[in-house]
């Protein structure tokens, strides 16, 4: 579902940056206003678990593979605003560094996974859990509604959005310029993979941690869960001692992240030039994706750092780099603002 550079034309990818900035800009200021509520490390902990699941590949039908996205738990954990600047940041890092979606499609996958994703999933769970108990089995139930309906409208935007690129950008002979799919093969291959395996992966993990926070950090979940009491959460107490097991559970994740890349092939949509070359195209491979294909090279493409020989450290290498980079970043900024009230 990441979006690689040249698959979208400029046009869509200025469209969808601006689509994303007033998200952003929203979210930002409710962040501010939430600084005091000791939200960075638990947004910095859920970038960082978005992160790791999503290097988590799955086998998807027809040879390819996807992911989970970890968006409706951060949703449901965070809310929808703090919930979309997470996910954004662990999209920025995995573009940056690691090449897995592109520096001009980041406002389209923020778009699909982040905004809409978050909001979808947030939506959803409130409408299904309603005014219920924290610890109800109703919520479980919604989490994993959540889950399935945001990856699945996230999955849909990226159909329809590569989908169009060969209806409104062509060359003089007719050749599409970018993504050489039309709707009706890029809605349906984008949509197989995640209604059924993809999906149900984010159906279960969201559904299994609320399941798992009811029994052990129900406080958590109290900033979705209108009228409920207020907890630790709300109260400002969460710091970063509070959130070990998080931190634990991360941890965790990131030594089976090698697991990852046990699934064969790649996701639909997100080859290369030279991979696409391969698909027989009957024009080739289009002039202005193979064009906008280099406009950023990664350090660690791939999640492969070149300098490491095995496939499987390098990725577990990958997960801990990108995992530490938004926790030390988060503790950076934490410092700042601690700094910053203790002179007030």
């Amino acid at each position: 579902m990441h979006i690689p550079d040249g698959y979208l034309s400029p046009a869509t990818c200025a469209a969808l940056y601006g689509a994303s900035a007033p998200f952003w800009y929203v979210a930002l200021r409710r962040l501010k206003r939430l600084l005091s509520t000791k939200l960075i490390p638990l947004l910095s902990v859920f970038a960082a678990f978005s992160f790791v699941v999503m290097m988590f590949n799955l086998p998807l039908p027809g040879g390819t593979t996807g992911h989970a996205v970890g968006v409706s738990i951060a949703s449901i954990v965070l809310g929808p605003w703090a919930s979309i600047l997470a996910i954004s940041i662990a999209l920025f890092i995995q573009a940056v560094f690691f090449g897995d979606g592109g520096i001009t499609a980041f406002g389209a996958n923020c778009f699909n996974m982040a905004v809409t994703g978050s909001l979808v999933a947030y939506f959803t769970y409130r409408a299904i859990s309603g005014k219920c108990a924290i610890v109800s089995r109703r919520r479980v139930i919604a989490a994993g509604a959540a889950g399935y309906l945001s990856i699945n409208v996230a999955a849909l935007l990226t159909g329809i959005e590569l989908g169009i690129q060969p209806m409104l950008f062509r060359d003089a002979s007719g050749a599409p310029l970018y993504a050489p799919y039309p709707l009706k093969i890029a809605v349906p291959a984008m949509m197989a993979g995640h209604l059924t395996v993809a999906g149900l992966a984010e159906l279960i993990l969201s559904a299994g941690l609320v399941a798992w926070l009811q029994r052990s950090h129900p406080s958590l979940l109290s900033a979705t869960a209108p009228g409920a009491v207020a907890t630790e959460a709300e109260a400002g107490g969460l710091g970063w001692l509070a959130i070990r097991p998080l931190l634990a559970g991360l941890a965790v994740l990131m030594l089976l992240t090698p697991l990852g890349i046990l699934a064969v092939g790649s996701a639909w949509g997100e080859w290369s030039p030279h991979d696409l070359a391969n698909q027989a195209l009957p024009a080739g491979v289009p002039q202005g994706l193979e064009r906008l294909s280099s406009v950023w090279t990664a350090p660690f493409p791939s999640y492969a750092p070149p300098f490491l020989h095995s496939s499987f450290f390098g990725y577990f290498l990958s997960a801990a780099f990108g995992s530490g980079l938004i926790l030390l970043a988060a503790l950076v900024v934490d410092w700042l603002f601690a700094a910053r009230w203790r002179s007030c």
